[in-house]
């Protein structure tokens, strides 16, 4: 009988040991509210809309100085 409490009370154990792991390592998800997740910033959305292929090379170096607050073709920090 002792054994059989023993083999519960340690089911018990691993059961709320991989609960607690399942949930300190999910994140917001896809479907979580938009408070929760990080929206991405404004020179990823760039990179993105020129990888899609919505803007030339010339238009993104141009929004991108714009973002970074330096002047077209001059230095990038």
């Amino acid at each position: 009988m002792s054994v059989s409490i023993f083999l519960f009370l340690a089911l018990l154990f691993v059961i709320a040991l991989l609960i607690v792991r399942a949930l300190g390592r999910s994140g917001p998800g896809p479907d979580a509210p938009p408070d929760t997740r990080r929206a991405p910033g404004p020179e990823q959305l760039l990179a993105e809309r020129y990888a899609r292929g919505e803007i030339d090379e010339e238009e993104y170096r141009r929004r991108l100085a714009t973002l970074r607050g330096t002047p077209p073709g001059g230095p990038s920090p």
